[in-house]
């Protein structure tokens, strides 16, 4: 009955302009609400209006329904946009998630060790004003909208376009109809404690759904003649469906909004209604399912439609709209950098001028600039330049006025037991760029690591650190005992403390980009020692090695990895070379002597559950062989294992022992449901003196272990436990971890 009504009104309103002869066509709008995730309901309406032919002359929209809408204004048919959401991953984007790779290698060691970060200003901790910055929902729609960059004045695009945003300051309205499209889309959608405001002409703007989430009347006064409306927010959820922080927010919101709409579906040609009761705002991985009520919704509405499309035919076809593969920018302008440099700004974009890279590497770059958390937002537009090819990119930056943090981590693993980490980071300590950090790390053994960094991007930068590592562990007597001592004492294990007290200052340039080499010399002390035995004088323990060392080294690391902990996909090579100058325990016969060890690791994903990662290590030492202390000591497991110690399953903890040694091992990963892993790996290896001076290190394998585990993701870091057995000793030992390494 309600179809009918609506077909008899059209019919006085057609014959109403037909007698009009100045008049030959009427003017069709669409309105699109807010309401999170359940706004993909707009791409199902999208799509039956293409199918039918319906022409659209002005849209209008808040929120998600702001960000479906531009997308459709700027020439996208529904069935693309479709298609683009299907290949978008929620979580990245909600989230602000930067992909590892697009950080730089000191901010990953920084990232990958923290549970919790919080901005410290004068003795207070300040909670961070939204979970996300939304810049990975900028950098989306800019990619999306490149080729309409040049547009202004959005009444220009293909489909003239307007969106809603609420002024924080004034709570008022603020209609969005010229300047960047990405930007005033994104404040439109910049959901209050999901995502940061965002700044237009000098308005602080976050989603229009705060104060006018279907601006039906804004739309009518273009002009419109007839007006089609989506509306896909709900009524008030009951105490059962409050189950999260936005639904809580949106239920607050909802109080005004609902009310509005009372009055605004009368005004409504067309209302569309969607069934979404069953999702929330945050029900993005149901996807293709809330697509679907939209469609359903829509065709309800099929007569009135059809009558549309009759009087109001579609003047062209949309064609389909290329995604931009590769970048070529000819010239760069930075706007708002104080404290950084442009070289820092260059460099941790990875950007040069007059180069052709892909988009995908210019969007890691951004992301890494993002990820040093010295940007509280970074804005651009590429324009094409003049009378040559490519483009030229304007940027402004908005640097985070928060320079002192507070981070927490907590950790376990049977080596150095329990662990509770304090951090406090100070950037711009003594100049622009730099970055001072200092964790303090309780439990079982006190340890601390202290550094401070000068990041000059592609220039050299500079560094310093300083670290103090112990554990006390009971290991192989053959590891630390001499033969000629193993002959006097009976004895298999040892209890052992282990300190090491190590020092650096190095500089590090990134070549090639995602290659880094750094340059240095280290003060090293090593203390080991033991209670188990008591050395001739009768002294409370015994001293093996109580040693100070000078060294230079160098270290060569590549790594794509897209995750440390469970990598998917990548490669990764890491090589390290020190050249021992001096050691205090030798006097009148020292001589220099050189450590090298490499690492080589490869993952690759056969499905979104299952990877294979292969990792091979190989090591030697050349010169002076008295002291065996810094030799190779294979055993455990564990992402913290200092100097030459190299996890191996099977064993436990400095079990075996060489001046040489490779090592290789393959680990299967099913990801059983998110986050949860079950791994199995085998590793096998040979080590021994002078391995390499002979074949026998290629033709046959000494030892060899297997590990079966299961590990959480959390935000505190994996959860893990691992049986591990090795035929050899024909005993089992099992690894437990909680939390990141540190």
């Amino acid at each position: 009955m309600k179809s009918i009504l609506t077909i008899l009104v059209f019919f006085i309103c057609f014959q109403g302009i037909s007698q009009n002869s100045e008049k030959k066509d009427i003017k069709v709008g669409l309105v699109l609400s807010g309401g999170g995730a359940k706004g993909l309901a707009h791409i199902g309406v999208l799509k039956v209006i293409d199918s039918l032919g319906v022409k659209i002359d002005y849209i209008a929209g808040t929120s998600m329904g702001a960000i479906v809408g531009a997308l459709y204004a700027s020439g996208y048919s529904g069935k693309q946009i479709d298609s683009i959401f299907n290949s978008v991953n929620f979580d990245d984007i909600l989230n602000d998630n930067l992909p590892r790779a697009a950080r730089t290698f000191y901010e990953r060691d920084n990232y990958e060790k923290y549970a919790i970060n919080l901005p410290f200003n004068k003795f207070k901790i300040k909670l961070p004003s939204a979970l996300s910055r939304g810049q990975n929902t900028y950098g989306l729609l800019s990619r999306l909208t490149l080729h309409v960059n040049t547009i202004n004045d959005f009444s220009e695009l293909p489909i003239p376009f307007f969106c809603i945003a609420t002024n924080i300051e004034t709570g008022k309205a603020v209609v969005l109809d010229k300047g960047n499209l990405s930007q005033a889309v994104v404040a439109s959608g910049a959901f209050p404690s999901l995502f940061q405001p965002v700044i237009i002409d000098d308005q602080v703007l976050v989603d229009g759904g705060v104060v006018n989430n279907y601006p039906i009347d804004e739309l009518r006064e273009k002009g419109i003649d007839v007006i089609i409306g989506v509306d896909v927010q709900d009524g008030l959820m009951s105490r059962e469906k409050l189950t999260s922080a936005p639904d809580v927010l949106l239920q607050i919101n909802n109080f005004r909004t609902i009310n509005d709409m009372k009055v605004k579906a009368n005004k409504t040609d067309i209302y569309i209604k969607p069934d979404i009761s069953n999702f929330s705002v945050v029900s993005f991985s149901e996807l293709n399912k809330i697509i679907e009520m939209g469609t359903k919704a829509t065709l309800n509405h099929l007569e009135s439609l059809n009558e549309i499309s009759k009087f109001h035919p579609k003047k062209s076809t949309q064609t389909l709209i290329k995604t931009v593969d590769s970048l070529k920018i000819n010239a760069i302008d930075l706007f708002g950098e104080k404290d950084y440099t442009r070289s820092y700004v260059l460099g941790k974009l990875k950007l040069k001028t007059n180069e052709k890279i892909s988009y995908d590497d210019f969007n890691k770059g951004v992301n890494n600039l993002i990820a040093t958390n010295n940007f509280d937002s970074f804005l651009y537009e590429l324009k094409p330049s003049d009378n040559v090819d490519g483009f030229d990119m304007s940027a402004t930056l908005k640097e985070s006025s928060e320079t002192t943090f507070l981070k927490l981590g907590v950790h376990y693993d049977d080596l150095y037991k329990s662990s509770a980490l304090i951090n406090f980071t100070k950037k711009r300590l003594l100049t622009k760029n730099d970055l001072a950090s200092f964790d303090f790390i309780l439990g079982d053994n006190v340890r601390y690591n202290l550094d401070y960094y000068i990041d000059r991007g592609f220039y050299w930068s500079i560094g310093l650190s300083s670290r103090f590592d112990s554990f006390n562990h009971n290991v192989a007597a053959e590891t630390i005992l001499t033969p000629d001592q193993l002959s006097l004492i009976n004895i298999n294990k040892l209890a052992i403390q282990v300190s090491d007290f190590t020092n650096q200052v190095f500089i590090q340039t990134l070549f090639r980009k995602d290659l880094s080499l750094t340059l240095g010399a280290e003060y090293k002390h090593l203390k080991i020692t033991s209670e188990t035995i008591l050395n001739s004088n009768n002294d409370e323990e015994s001293v093996f090695e109580r040693g100070d060392y000078l060294s230079v080294f160098g270290k060569l690391r590549f790594d794509t990895y897209n995750n440390k902990y469970f990598p998917k996909s990548g490669v990764l090579f890491n090589a390290d070379l020190h050249t021992y100058l001096h050691a205090s325990e030798f006097k009148e016969d020292f001589s220099s002597f050189s450590i090298a060890k490499a690492t080589f690791g490869y993952s690759q994903s056969f499905s979104k559950k299952f990877s294979a990662n292969i990792t091979t290590d190989a090591g030697f030492r050349v010169g002076q062989d008295t002291n065996p202390y810094l030799n190779f000591v294979l055993g455990g497991y564990g992402g913290h294992l200092i100097n030459n110690y190299t996890p191996f399953y099977g064993y436990d903890f400095l079990s075996i022992s060489g001046n040489s040694f490779i090592k290789s091992t393959l680990t299967l990963d099913y990801e059983i449901f998110k986050k949860n892993h079950l791994n199995f790996a085998v590793n096998m290896a040979n080590v021994e003196d002078d391995l390499f001076q002979s074949t026998e290190w290629f033709s046959k394998i000494d030892y060899t272990g297997y590990a079966l585990g299961y590990a959480l993701e959390t935000f505190i870091g994996p959860i893990e436990i691992k049986y591990s057995w090795s035929p050899e000793t024909k005993k089992s030992i099992w690894f437990f971890n909680v939390g990141f390494w540190f």
